[in-house]
């Protein structure tokens, strides 16, 4: 069955970074689609990167230019990165990694079956 773990989180201070971690226990097409969501205390899950079968990436407006995702096959494992820069005290969320068989909207939670458990990263001003 797989699953996903993600590590990488902690705390930051403003301007800093972070890389986060994802590895999905194999390699299927259930990560054909893979994406990075985050939630803050009292706020909707939001998506904010995602990689398609295409290798295709998106992110969203909040985190463009600053967050960088890629993946990496090792030997039967999937890797999904989160490089993290100049962080802001309104990313301070937990992160979650997401996979799924086929996506229509890849930064919509709705559309993902398989999830982690999450990761806190805090960014103090």
């Amino acid at each position: 069955q797989l699953y996903l773990v993600e590590s990488g989180g902690g705390s930051v201070q403003v301007g800093g970074s972070l890389t986060l971690s994802c590895e999905a226990s194999e390699y299927t097409f259930h990560t054909n689609f893979m994406a990075w969501f985050r939630q803050a205390p009292g706020k909707e899950r939001e998506g904010i990167a995602a990689i398609g079968s295409d290798n295709a990436i998106i992110y969203a407006e909040s985190v463009k230019d600053r967050f960088t995702l890629s993946r990496h096959r090792v030997d039967r494992k999937r890797l999904l990165y989160l490089q993290m820069n100049n962080l802001k005290p309104e990313d301070t969320a937990t992160y979650y990694c997401a996979a799924d068989v086929l996506i229509s909207n890849p930064l919509s939670q709705n559309d993902y079956s398989i999830w982690g458990q999450g990761t806190p990263v805090t960014v103090a001003s």
